[in-house]
């Protein structure tokens, strides 16, 4: 029952590192774009920087509930 509810918890993460790569991806082009406002830039750069980080924490919970299975 345990290994199920660490599979459970590998999809989770790796769902979770999807999104915050998708928005780490959407957030750098936000950064690139010359036509954008330089505080919207800024902004957009520190969410991709938080996003990078979220996207690593959720890929080493995920590689850790793999691990438990």
């Amino acid at each position: 029952m345990d290994s199920i509810k660490q599979g459970a918890n590998y999809v989770t993460e790796k769902a979770q590192q999807a999104v915050s790569g998708t928005s780490k991806e959407a957030n750098k082009e936000v950064a690139k774009d010359s036509n954008a406002s330089l505080g919207t830039r800024a902004s957009a750069a520190k969410d991709a920087a938080g996003d990078k980080l979220q996207e690593s924490k959720h890929d080493a919970k995920g590689e850790a509930h793999k691990e438990a299975i």
